[in-house]
């Protein structure tokens, strides 16, 4: 088995990292910022310092970071990953950033001899504890046989869906629709909430319909229970969505109800909600609404 480095061990990070070791690779992390999960130790995680080093050690490196910046902090600043690689070996970014940025990256890891895919994911912390992320890679398709075995310990639906870039351009289409859903999802609940039904019953009844939905399950249940505990914060899907934005203006190409979604997430993080789960947009509509959904 080849030797993996890990960098990023957050909310997404330390669990798929977990399910690595599990599998039983060898896995060396560094301790750049902060000490890895005390849990992940004692399943057998080696922890280095600096970036460069993991690179040095690993076959495979693995970026798991909230955004571009940190990315291109990782991999090409003081001590980054790109400091340390020898050629033949494989970095896969499995953040979500710009596509743009990304054909960037890539480019300057495999001038250094080494390949490079993007492979952000969907599934948010439950899929990432289960197992069971959806993966979408951009990149060459021998990279992608050779990281294919390592994939799978971390997801189910697993796509090259292109070339360098595209995996991110998936990615940012993907949060889209997760966005808009949940955005249908809060106005549903907070209007027949606000008529006198009651939300837990609609949604039950909702599930065995067409508008049956992962997120109606999931995220609709955390605005009734008003679980908003991060899975995944609202910070990071503004992120996700200012990058569909951006290269919707690029592209020509009009997202209004993404827009319009984005400002409720702006809403939410200037009454600060930015670092509650995304289902939380629901609160945005009650604030319009006079109502919340529930107690």
């Amino acid at each position: 088995m080849e030797t993996i480095g890990f960098i990023g061990l957050g909310i997404m990070g330390a669990p798929m990292a977990g399910h690595l070791l599990d599998a039983g690779y060898e896995l060396v992390a560094s301790d750049h910022r902060r000490a890895p999960p005390r849990w992940l130790v004692d399943k057998g995680l080696r922890t280095v310092t600096g970036h460069d080093t993991v690179a040095r050690t690993a076959d495979i490196v693995i970026t798991m970071v909230p955004d571009t910046p940190q990315v291109r902090e990782v991999l090409f600043g003081e001590a980054g990953v790109a400091v340390g690689l020898t050629k033949g070996k494989l970095v896969i970014d499995m953040s979500s950033i710009s596509p743009i940025e990304t054909r960037e990256f890539a480019e300057r890891i495999k001038a250094l001899g080494c390949d490079y895919l993007d492979a952000p994911v969907s599934g948010g912390e439950v899929g990432a504890k289960a197992a069971t992320l959806t993966i979408m890679v951009g990149g060459s398709e021998t990279a992608f046989e050779r990281a294919k075995p390592v994939f799978e310990k971390m997801g189910k639906n697993i796509t090259l869906v292109g070339e360098n870039g595209v995996g991110q351009t998936t990615k940012v289409a993907n949060q889209i629709v997760v966005a808009l859903t949940i955005e249908a999802v809060a106005e549903a609940l907070v209007f027949a909430s606000k008529a006198g039904a009651d939300p837990a019953k609609v949604r039950q009844a909702l599930m065995g319909g067409l508008a049956a939905s992962r997120i109606l399950e999931v995220h609709g249940e955390r605005m009734i229970s008003r679980s908003f505990d991060p899975g995944f914060r609202i910070e990071l899907h503004q992120k996700d969505l200012a990058l569909a934005l951006e290269g919707a203006k690029a592209l020509g190409v009009s997202l209004p109800n993404t827009s319009t979604t984005q400002q409720l997430f702006n809403s939410c993080a200037a009454n600060g909600g930015a670092k509650q789960d995304h289902s939380a947009l629901v609160r945005a509509l009650e604030r319009m609404a006079g109502h919340q959904v529930s107690e």
